[in-house]
């Protein structure tokens, strides 16, 4: 039996770089502890104190006690509960660097459209298939 989950991560699954951050996580939380909610359906349950258009806003994670964190505070709650990101965790935890870690989450915001698209359209040109067709000799 797997541990309780301890946060809900709410994140924009509709965002190609949102989605590919948030499967990195999901595979580095061994001990299945986090619920990572995709905001973007419309029907989506997102809990008390929580809109649809804060979620798709910015990354949101509800602690088991209710506590709500956003954007880098979020980030940084990810990180306590993941053994491989600990370390980024206790940096965050130095004097001034949760302040750093909004301001550049701040300023990544207004480019994350324009972002997303482009890493949307490598991560389709990855995986599509090669329409190169293969000569036989003989």
């Amino acid at each position: 039996m797997s541990e309780q989950k301890t946060a809900i991560v709410y994140f924009d699954g509709g965002c190609p770089l949102c989605r590919s951050e948030i499967a990195h996580y999901q595979r580095q939380d061994k001990n299945d502890r986090i619920a990572f909610v995709d905001v973007s359906p419309i029907d989506v349950e997102l809990g008390d104190g929580l809109t649809r258009e804060q979620a798709m806003s910015r990354l949101h994670l509800r602690s088991s006690d209710g506590t709500m964190r956003s954007g880098a505070a979020a980030f940084v709650a990810i990180w306590e509960l993941l053994p491989n990101w600990r370390w980024a965790a206790r940096i965050a935890q130095m004097p001034g660097a949760i302040h750093a870690l909004e301001f550049c989450y701040r300023a990544f915001l207004p480019v994350r459209p324009v972002l997303s698209r482009f890493f949307g359209k490598i991560s389709i040109s990855c995986a599509a298939p090669s329409t190169q067709k293969k000569h036989n000799s003989g």
